[in-house]
């Protein structure tokens, strides 16, 4: 019997880029041996025809599932929701916009084949806006500091996970999902492959610096309380720093500084300015902690599916 494999695809503004990339999947399907695939597509909302042309896929092949959400929920939560209806012994996620080949999938069944439990592919050089390339190596450094990722491991948006890992990630279902985080916590045997990674066909990335900083805050304050420690040792060596200067403002006025002298001024304003700072900062990242958990608590969704389309959806609601 042939294994089946699942591509999970998020969608926003790819009208025009979607149908190239399903073709590519199924010639490269067309290519694998012992393999059957689904492939679900997950559109987030997105203001253009992305939907019409996910009805029109799901039209012409009945192996494809389309899944339309109420609102812009983000990338990792239609990820999520995707995994929620994959069949799949292999789960492949990559991009709607053609710059992670489909035409390469086989390279990451292979190393699932090979023993490895999540396979990431890895680019010799990327294709993407130097924006784009900020965020992906401040993204490298939060993941590797604060989600303890080996530093030689690359991780990307493109990747294949076996069945167990997948079934261990949907059971996460607070408000914040962060795929790459739930990965990292539930299997270390990870390894990388390496793809080719092309130009944006069409359009504009959909990723904005708020959307990257919102990205970022899932990350580490739904897998790490690191940022709380950082926090308390910053506080320690700020009033270390603090009682430090206290005794030395206080020899200079008894030493140095002649009797009735009004020194420092502007060095206890920095101080001051400083330490406020600081108690803000802090104030404002256990504030985070505690919005978020908050929120976790009262139920709130990490996606809402206004529409599915499919033979295998239509096939569901008959039985």
């Amino acid at each position: 019997m042939k294994k089946l494999i699942s591509f999970v695809i998020p969608c926003y503004r790819s009208q025009a880029t979607l149908p190239g990339v399903v073709k590519e999947i199924r010639e490269i399907m067309g290519k694998v041996q012992d393999y059957e695939y689904e492939i679900v597509l997950v559109n987030d909302c997105s203001p253009d025809g992305t939907f019409d042309t996910i009805r029109e896929l799901c039209g012409e092949d009945g192996r494809i599932t389309g899944i339309d959400l109420a609102k812009n929920f983000g990338q990792h939560s239609a990820l999520m929701a995707g995994f929620h209806y994959v069949k799949g012994d292999i789960i492949i996620c990559l991009d709607d916009d053609g710059q992670t080949p489909a035409q390469e999938a086989d390279k990451l069944i292979r190393g699932i084949e090979q023993g490895a439990d999540v396979v990431y592919a890895k680019y010799a050089h990327k294709h993407h806006s130097s924006f784009r390339n900020w965020g992906s190596h401040v993204n490298e450094l939060m993941t590797r500091v604060m989600l303890g990722k080996p530093k030689e491991l690359y991780v990307s948006s493109y990747f294949a996970a076996r069945r167990f890992v997948v079934e261990e990630m949907i059971r996460y279902q607070y408000a914040y999902p962060y795929v790459i985080g739930l990965v990292l916590r539930t299997t270390k045997n990870i390894i990388n492959v390496e793809v080719e990674h092309r130009d944006r066909q069409a359009g504009v990335s959909g990723y904005t610096l708020g959307k990257l900083l919102n990205l970022w805050f899932n990350g580490f304050t739904a897998f790490s309380v690191k940022p709380l420690r950082v926090a308390t040792v910053t506080g320690a060596v700020c009033a270390f720093l603090g009682f430090a200067y206290g005794i030395y403002t206080i020899i200079k006025k008894i030493f140095i500084n002649p009797p009735g002298l009004v020194t420092g001024f502007s060095a206890l304003m920095s101080v001051l300015v400083f330490m406020g700072g600081m108690l803000m900062l802090m104030l404002g990242l256990v504030g985070e902690y505690m919005g978020r958990m908050y929120i976790s608590m009262n139920n709130s969704p990490q996606y809402v599916i206004r529409e599915m389309t499919g033979k295998n959806v239509e096939e569901d609601h008959e039985e």
